[in-house]
């Protein structure tokens, strides 16, 4: 099982940015499939970005131009670099990984964009 620990969240006013990092335990890190997904109260866990082993990305439709994921092979982990940050950012940021049939999920980071 892949142990994935998020860091970075916090408060920040609208139009800020944040970087998020994920690290994950294990061996295998180069052949996982990394995401970002985000939660907002009373909303469903939606896909932010994914970046392949390959280093092909996919993003939604609302953080295009505003969201970058990046991987650091060398060190287990993950990026989300958040720019132009809006209210309706808020969430929960949860970290993914996916290799093969193993999925694992890390405890989540809290994201509040506020004035």
């Amino acid at each position: 099982q892949v142990q994935l620990v998020e860091s970075g969240g916090g408060l920040v006013q609208p139009g800020g940015s944040l970087r998020l990092s994920c690290a994950a335990s294990g061996s295998g890190f180069r052949g996982y499939v990394m995401s970002w997904y985000r939660q907002a109260p009373g909303k469903q866990r939606e896909l932010v970005a994914a970046i392949t082993s390959g280093g092909s990305t996919n993003y939604a439709n609302s953080v295009k131009g505003r969201f970058t994921i990046s991987r650091d092979n060398a060190k287990n982990t993950v990026y989300l670099q958040m720019n132009s940050l809006k209210p309706e950012d808020t969430a929960v940021y949860y970290c993914n990984s996916v290799y093969g049939v193993f999925i694992s999920w890390g405890q989540g980071t809290q994201v509040t964009v506020s004035s």
